[in-house]
């Protein structure tokens, strides 16, 4: 993801802050664009801390984390916090509702991060949010909650960059409270399996799914990628929501209400 309004903004300075936190093997980017008042920094300081806790929980790569102590049986979801249990029903729910080409459990381990991500970003928006901050740009690793606009009158815009030539973009998205979430291969391959063959997922490149809320984008994009070019129909059935993807042959395809 490129955020054009970056641009703008190093020439005309804002009375917000950023901040830059490196968690959940990512770099999460804030960007205020309000006054910061001491709710607002005070709900940063919290995001942040909040954000580690839930890396201890969720991470794959910590042994000791609630996720691998559930896969070695060494745990119950009822001993765990109860944001376990919130997030695998959500989980639940997401594979239900995609029948089944999102999981929380590729290759049959427990890895449920195809949604925490999306989860935690949206989580802190509305944290600060509730604190005051309603023009914030918060992004994990292309997982972008926006809420608000990027200065009076001018709304974000969030340019979508090609999964292999990742200097060009391939379309701009902009508005004022949108989610935007891209799976696919150009940072990590095979991750993102096909429930039908339990093989790598390998018909597109890239997927990105625009809506209200990240959580949900998160979720659709990363089926839709298990999926491959059928989901070209099927993301038309989710309402609110709309796709990009680049395929396997270079080619794009959108759903009919992505800008054009």
């Amino acid at each position: 993801m490129i955020t054009e309004q970056d641009q703008q903004s190093e020439r005309s300075p804002h009375p917000g802050l950023r901040h830059f936190e490196h968690v959940m093997g990512n770099v999460f980017s804030f960007d205020v664009r309000d006054p910061v008042t001491h709710e607002v920094g005070r709900a940063v300081t919290q995001s942040v801390a909040w954000l580690h806790e839930v890396d201890a929980l969720f991470s794959t790569f910590r042994e000791d984390s609630a996720v691998n102590r559930l896969s070695r049986g060494e745990t119950t979801v009822e001993e765990c916090p109860a944001v376990v249990a919130e997030v695998l029903a959500l989980c639940e729910e997401a594979s239900r509702d995609t029948k089944g080409f999102f999981t929380a459990t590729p290759r049959g381990r427990l890895d449920p991060s195809g949604l925490v991500m999306g989860w935690s970003v949206e989580h802190v928006s509305r944290t600060l949010y509730a604190a005051g901050a309603h023009n914030t740009y918060i992004d994990a690793g292309g997982d972008l909650q926006l809420r608000g606009e990027a200065s009076p009158d001018v709304p974000w815009r969030v340019g979508i960059a090609h999964p292999v030539y990742r200097d060009q973009l391939i379309a701009v998205v902009h508005g004022h409270d949108l989610g935007v979430a891209t799976s696919g291969s150009a940072e990590r391959s095979g991750h993102i399996i096909d429930p039908r063959t339990g093989l790598p997922a390998s018909e597109l490149l890239s997927v990105t799914v625009a809506g209200p809320s990240l959580a949900r984008a998160d979720v659709l994009a990363t089926a839709a990628f298990a999926m491959g070019n059928p989901a070209r129909s099927w993301i038309e059935s989710q309402s609110g929501y709309e796709a990009l993807a680049v395929t396997a042959e270079g080619e794009t395809w959108q759903s009919s209400g992505f800008p054009s």
